[in-house]
């Protein structure tokens, strides 16, 4: 099966070809393509993951494209199943709504909306919601729960179509999907097309300075096509008549950058939070392709501390067994080399348990295996929960078990460090 779409080779947001290649990685499978039993000896489908950035505004981006009808055609990722993405979303709607004051009945449309979470909590506020997402099947099911979604990818044509029949929106917002987007361009222009002239452009996307701080590895996959900063970002905004006029950084995901923006012109003074994190920015190089280059030789050495630690246990006999088959786990299970070490996985969601993962082939069972089976370590996959998932199985730590986390370095959890969780 062709997957590849295109190699880019000019920036997303630029459209320079002074592009260099700062992050290499290992060849990955491709996430969230759990394979059934039967599935096992088909012909594996493993894509490049480098990093690149561009030399004239600092953006970091893949270039290699998979087809997103390959990503996103039978997506199985619900927001509504993360407690914390939804107490995250509710906060995210609050802030908004407190802040720009949309009256009522507005609209509000949510690009890459998912299962509806986020517009939900809009919708309470008698605004009215329009999802737009590609995976079909979700799309239709927060459909027949009450957000209408359409199930397509946002693009000019779709813009013209919303505003025709919806009218157009008081605010817009795309949560990581400003980060799925091949052609970015092509997405602000239909965005920026919906927005009424005193509209904002919500966007939240994973954040560059603490993925290279705190070595967020996990966050690099396939359907990230952009690794965010504000400085690429501002000027990027400002060559398509928009500007950024509030930024905040927040905990979800890792680290996250929450961006408004609106037409130039628009009602709204520019925060002074934009030239703060811009001066950050700068203090940390952050377009500066040796301090990306920097991240990948602190990746090497957590490569092999992770793979020492692996396989002194496996040489004294311990059981390894691996937590969350999340999206995150195949990018470091692949960069780590690890998949021979893990004995099996656990996941909460039914939908995962009795597949194996991609890559590896390694068998994902249900979570209370780990009280049947009793492996010795779990090493956590699903890195952005792990606080939560160690205090939720505490139970496994008392009966001698230990947890094994891995950022920013790594940690072995058992009776004597639960406290400090």
């Amino acid at each position: 099966m062709n997957i590849f779409k295109s190699k880019r080779s000019i920036c997303r947001l630029c459209e320079s070809k002074n592009l260099e290649m700062v992050i290499p990685l290992a060849p990955t499978p491709v996430a969230e393509k759990d394979l059934n039993k039967n599935q096992l000896n088909q012909e594996e489908i493993i894509c490049p993951l480098d990093l690149y950035i561009c030399k004239i505004c600092g953006h970091v981006q893949l270039l290699d494209i998979i087809d997103p009808k390959f990503l996103y055609s039978d997506y199985t990722y619900s927001s509504g199943n993360s407690s914390g993405l939804v107490k995250h979303f509710k906060e995210y709607a609050d802030n908004i709504i407190n802040k720009y004051k949309p009256e009522k009945n507005s609209l509000v449309v949510d690009v890459g909306s998912n299962d509806g979470t986020l517009l939900r909590f809009f919708k309470k506020y008698e605004l009215n919601v329009l999802g737009v997402d590609p995976a079909k099947e979700i799309a239709e099911k927060a459909t027949t729960e009450g957000i209408k979604t359409l199930p397509e990818f946002m693009n000019i044509k779709l813009s013209q179509s919303i505003k025709k029949n919806y009218g157009l929106a008081k605010i817009v917002t795309a949560n990581n999907a400003f980060a799925h987007m091949d052609d970015l361009i092509g997405m602000l222009k239909s965005i920026k097309n919906l927005m009424q002239p005193d509209g904002i452009f919500v966007f939240e996307v994973s954040y560059l300075l603490d993925v290279i701080q705190k070595i967020l590895l996990g966050t690099i996959f396939h359907e990230h096509h952009s690794y965010h900063s504000l400085k690429p970002l501002v000027k990027f905004m400002k060559r398509h008549d928009m500007e950024i006029i509030d930024v905040e950084r927040v905990t979800i995901q890792g680290g996250s950058l929450i961006g408004t923006a609106q037409i130039i012109g628009g009602p709204h003074k520019i925060s002074s939070s934009v030239e703060k994190l811009l001066q950050l920015e700068e203090k940390n190089e952050l377009d500066n392709p040796e301090t990306l280059k920097k991240f990948s030789s602190k990746m090497k050495k957590l490569k092999d501390d992770i793979g020492k630690i692996l396989n002194d246990f496996k040489k004294q006999g311990k059981t390894i067994a691996g937590f969350g088959a999340a999206r995150s786990g195949t990018t470091l299970i692949t960069q780590m080399g690890i998949g021979k070490l893990l004995d099996f996985i656990v996941d909460d969601n039914p939908e995962k348990q009795g597949k194996f993962t991609p890559g590896d082939h390694i068998l994902v069972k249900p979570t209370n295996t780990i009280y049947e089976k009793k492996p010795d370590y779990l090493f956590i996959l699903a890195w952005i929960n792990d606080k939560k998932i160690i205090r939720d199985n505490k139970k496994y730590i008392d009966e001698g078990g230990h947890f094994i986390v891995c950022f920013p370095e790594v940690k072995i959890i058992g009776k004597k460090e639960i406290a400090e969780i």
